[in-house]
């Protein structure tokens, strides 16, 4: 197909297509729990897996060079404060709004209050996550906001910590606010280092368009495994929890449109535009995996600035997350809330797991599990049972594709909304049908 000149979109929803085509298959002849199935699903990971360990590989040095390279693009100095506020104050605003949406899912299906079934997989996921909470029960939301500042800058550049990435913003922006501080005082060395940035900056970047040539093949290979994988006796279990989750999600993207429409934008070309990296994050469930397409989506096909484009992408990986850190905990909050004798109805508990829910959504790592870290910190803090994290996990992975793709969507929409704030969107790039992300692939 790339031979024949097919678009990167196209070569993308195929590989899509056929992979569940092919897991389907593998489910239906061998079984989920097969052996045959097994093997054949861990040879396949080498592909899928891969392709994602690739792009987190390139998550700590983009993030880095993305933030501060965003301060060397800087026209004007003062637009610094203005773009932070409305990025940030965007995956907040709308985060809470998630929350909201998340608790009213849960109200609408009836599901508070309601248990799951618990067997062999999910008590062994309780056990696992009573022994994770210890690491994050004891801290109050005061020592939650010091742990995310740097202490060591070089471990966190190698992700040891699950508030790494934010760390890394926190650390990059200093470096941003220093070099206008010496470009101030000394343009000469100002310059250099904003060459020697964006030299970084192309290099990085241009890794990054060597791994996305490799999407088509890491989809085929994640959707055969999701597919082929999946527990379809214990979807139809929860499928109640599956269709309010997704209920939820849908009315999250909704609520991005309608904030498109409010910036006079049109959101069926947003859409349009935005299905590679969204189709990407569905089947990849790596927020962090999909920034570089995050961010050349916004510049290239979306009409964002530079500087915008990379602080919304990277700030999203940490902070704000709609599906993951926005409806998960707060639809886990309130289903379980009933069951200790809460009355999740009232307006001032609701009010409280909104707030506690975005708060708590600082330092939520864009990477596999950012959600079981967040739903243990909110849980936690409004001292709930943790235990219906574990007792969901046969849909999570279900659940967390539609998460994550809204995460990777809010990030998106955070920057349209910023950009158009401070008069630097190019809606001529927006309404250019040759203006895709194809065109570097």
């Amino acid at each position: 197909m790339q031979k024949k000149h097919v678009k990167f979109s196209t070569r993308v929803f195929t590989a899509l297509a056929v992979g569940i085509v092919f897991g389907a298959i593998i489910q239906v002849i061998f079984g989920a729990q097969n052996d045959v199935t097994t093997q054949a699903i861990s040879w396949v990971s080498i592909v899928g897996n891969g392709y994602v360990s690739l792009l987190q590989m390139l998550i700590m040095p983009l993030v880095f060079v993305s933030i501060v390279g965003a301060f060397t693009k800087l026209e004007v100095s003062k637009k610094l404060g203005k773009i932070s506020f409305t990025v940030i104050g965007t995956l907040l605003a709308t985060t809470a709004v998630a929350a909201l949406i998340g608790i009213f899912s849960v109200f609408v299906f009836n599901l508070d209050g309601a248990t799951f079934v618990q067997g062999e997989a999910e008590t062994a996921r309780i056990e696992a996550l009573a022994e994770r909470q210890e690491a994050v029960k004891d801290l109050t939301i005061p020592e939650q906001v010091v742990s995310f500042i740097p202490t060591n800058v070089f471990s966190d550049l190698s992700g040891t910590r699950s508030t790494s990435t934010i760390a890394v913003v926190i650390f990059s922006a200093f470096i941003g606010i220093a070099y206008l501080g010496v470009n101030k005082k000394d343009p000469e060395t100002g310059e250099f280092f904003a060459k020697l940035i964006n030299s970084l900056y192309k290099i990085v970047m241009r890794i990054v368009t060597l791994v996305l040539r490799l999407t088509p093949y890491g989809i085929l290979a994640l959707m055969i495994k999701v597919t082929a994988t999946s527990d379809v006796k214990a979807i139809w279990n929860l499928g109640k929890f599956v269709a309010a989750s997704y209920f939820a999600l849908a009315i999250v993207l909704i609520m991005h449109l309608l904030i498109l429409v409010f910036v006079k934008v049109n959101p069926l070309q947003y859409l349009k535009k935005s299905s590679t990296v969204l189709g990407f994050a569905f089947t990849s469930r790596s927020s962090a995996g999909a920034m570089p397409l995050n961010i050349e989506t916004q510049t290239k096909a979306l009409g964002v600035d530079d500087a915008t484009a990379n602080f919304a992408a990277s700030f999203g990986l940490s902070i704000g997350q709609n599906g993951c850190a926005g409806v998960y905990p707060a639809m886990l909050a309130a289903i379980v809330a009933p069951t200790v004798g809460i009355d999740v109805f009232s307006p001032l508990y609701i009010l409280t797991i909104v707030a506690v829910v975005t708060i708590s959504s600082f330092g939520v790592a864009g990477v596999g599990g950012g959600a079981t870290f967040a739903s243990l910190i909110v849980l936690g803090s409004l001292n709930l049972p943790i235990a219906i994290v574990g007792l969901v996990i046969s849909v999570e992975p279900l659940i967390d594709m539609a998460r994550t793709a809204i995460n990777v969507s809010d990030s998106m929409v955070a920057g349209i909304v910023t950009s158009k704030r401070i008069n630097e969107f190019n809606s001529d790039v927006l309404n250019d049908k040759d203006a895709v992300i194809e065109s570097s692939m």
